[in-house]
């Protein structure tokens, strides 16, 4: 336990690791040094964060999960239990494949979601609010506001900002049952009015 944030006793973070104040790392966890992880953040259970790894505040990461290099979490992004990360496309234990080149980012921006046991291929782009649903296969990029699902995953709906799934009508237009927030839909990509 630091002033600024808590570490359950059988934790460890590695000197460097940079932790913002009020974030949360529970049982078993790991913290490599050179991972950047802002504030207010909630880690589970078994959770790994490598080196290099930068994560933005209020992000929640349920218990098992690996967060490898390569990967940036955006603010208030959600990762489900047992939900997984990779960092390299090919890879083969005879064949050295550990140098940051080696490695394909992976980026989750603002808001979205993972689903428990979901699984994160490297190098694609979950979209700023997307909900990607449990157990799905994740091999390409996710628009905003996206629900998708599946293996592999694929677009299956639409999301607020809080959640709920939207229903547009005939004129691209939706508003949020609870919420009341207002968007449009044009061309497969969805946006706040």
């Amino acid at each position: 336990m630091t002033d600024d944030y808590f570490v359950h006793e059988t934790s460890v973070v590695d000197p460097g690791a940079e932790i913002g104040e009020g974030t949360q790392i529970w049982h078993f966890s790991h913290v490599m040094g050179g991972a950047r992880i802002g504030k207010r953040c909630k880690f589970g259970q078994s959770v790994f964060v490598a080196s290099g790894v930068v994560i933005g505040e209020n992000c929640k990461v349920q218990n098992n999960v690996s967060i490898y290099e390569g990967v940036v979490l955006e603010d208030d992004v959600f990762c489900g239990p047992s939900m997984v990360f990779t960092n390299v496309k090919t890879p083969r234990c005879a064949v050295l494949r550990n140098t940051s080149e080696d490695y394909f980012e992976t980026h989750v921006l603002r808001g979205a979601s993972i689903g428990a046991n979901a699984t994160v291929v490297c190098g694609v782009k979950i979209g700023h609010h997307a909900f990607v649903g449990a157990g799905s296969l994740v091999s390409r990029d996710v628009p905003d506001y996206a629900l998708v699902y599946g293996v592999p995953a694929r677009v299956q709906g639409w999301v607020c900002e809080c959640g709920v799934t939207l229903s547009f009508g005939s004129s691209g237009e939706a508003v949020c049952g609870e919420c009341g927030m207002k968007y449009a839909l044009a061309e497969g990509k969805v946006r706040r009015i």
